[in-house]
């Protein structure tokens, strides 16, 4: 097959898979006999509820999860979350106590944001730098241990970002029931913002109250935003809570209180169906394993390239890496686009290079931009 779209290396909103693209345009006129795009549709009618359902049963499925739990398709982005969490969740606080661990910029924004709503603290950070076995880390780069976590029985939820997007960051681990307990919060449920490494992998939700994702990097296209969320933990949303925002609304109604991003859950529905066919996520994982060892593996062997980040929490998803001479970051970038390898710049705090190799980023995607990354050492190295 001759590739002739370029291959997308972006961070969200991110490559879709083409099977689902394909399938959208030939839905996008009539979907199903029905007469109408999936655009056109009232978000009450039965051919969007069909779709909207489904979606969420292949979701339960992909995710492991039962009807403990609501599954939510919800509007906002994870920005929004970091306003809707804490106003549905923290009243369960007495004193609206939350904490949050501090690994980068999504986790830090989130943070921030829920100081408007209670009274969070800092459960552990790594905002200082991290020299292990000989080699220093800088500040964003690592996760601290969770035997270092001070998390406050009183807290409403433990917050963190699973997989920082920007920094390369990821949890390759979450931390269990025996763990919380010897933090002395054994009650403290988890509430996990997983947006870029959703759907990556099979996830434990033993632990988890609640998890929140925007589908723009492995689920969907940008504009539906999963929440999924024990049902125990709904019905404490704080008065200034806007009504389409409670989940007490939202769940009670499946997710169409008002009217939901339609289009965007129709896509991510199709995505469901993608992973489904792939074998579910033990399968993409071993696929995704597949792609960042390759990468991570060239660059380890390069002295041209560097990945900022601690080997033991490097993301299989978002790759940030430098090359030796910043001076070379434009002639990189313009060399890459030439060879058809899109939206390699970092993200604009960090600078340097991100490759975000997403689910539907086949390994061959992954074996071009290694070939160009030697022949880019070999000019200039």
């Amino acid at each position: 097959m001759i590739k002739s779209r370029p291959w997308n290396f972006s961070a969200g909103p991110s490559v879709l898979p083409e099977a689902v693209l394909e399938q959208a345009a030939a839905e996008m006129l009539d979907w199903h006999g029905s007469g109408m795009s999936v655009m056109e549709m009232s978000h009450r009618g039965s051919e969007f509820t069909q779709i909207c359902d489904e979606a969420e049963a292949d979701l339960r499925e992909l995710l492991g999860v039962g009807n403990e739990f609501a599954v939510l398709f919800m509007q906002g982005g994870a920005t929004a979350e970091n306003a809707i969490v804490p106003m549905n969740l923290i009243g369960r606080s007495e004193h609206k106590h939350a904490d949050y661990v501090l690994t980068g910029s999504w986790s830090t924004k989130s943070f921030k944001e829920a100081k408007k709503y209670g009274d969070p603290a800092v459960a552990a950070t790594n905002e200082a730098a991290l020299d292990d076995d000989g080699q220093t880390y800088g500040p964003l780069t690592w996760v601290p241990a969770v035997d270092q976590w001070q998390v406050r029985p009183s807290a409403a939820y433990l917050h963190l970002c699973s997989n920082e997007t920007i920094g390369g960051v990821e949890f390759m681990d979450w931390p269990d029931a025996n763990q919380m307990a010897s933090l002395g919060a054994p009650d403290v449920p988890l509430v996990v913002d997983a947006s870029s490494h959703f759907l990556s992998r099979p996830m434990d939700f033993s632990h988890v109250g609640m998890l929140y994702a925007g589908a723009q990097k492995n689920a969907g296209p940008a504009g539906v935003t999963v929440v999924v969320l024990r049902r125990d933990l709904i019905g404490h949303a704080l008065p200034i809570c806007p009504s389409a925002f409670d989940y007490a609304n939202v769940a009670q109604e499946r997710s169409r209180f008002n009217t939901p991003p339609t289009y965007a859950i129709y896509i991510a529905g199709l995505v469901f169906k993608w992973l489904l066919a792939q074998g579910g996520l033990a399968q993409i994982e071993k696929a995704n394993i597949t792609k960042a060892d390759a990468l991570y593996g060239f660059f380890d062997q390069s002295a041209f390239y560097r990945v900022p980040v601690h080997p033991s929490v490097r993301s299989r998803m978002n790759v940030p890496f430098t090359l030796a001479d910043s001076a070379l970051d434009q002639a990189f970038l313009d060399g890459a686009r030439a060879a058809g390898l899109n939206q390699l710049k970092g993200h604009k705090s960090v600078g340097g290079m991100r490759a975000s190799i997403y689910n539907a980023m086949p390994l061959q995607g992954v074996m071009a931009l290694i070939d160009y990354l030697q022949w880019f050492e070999r000019e200039h190295g």
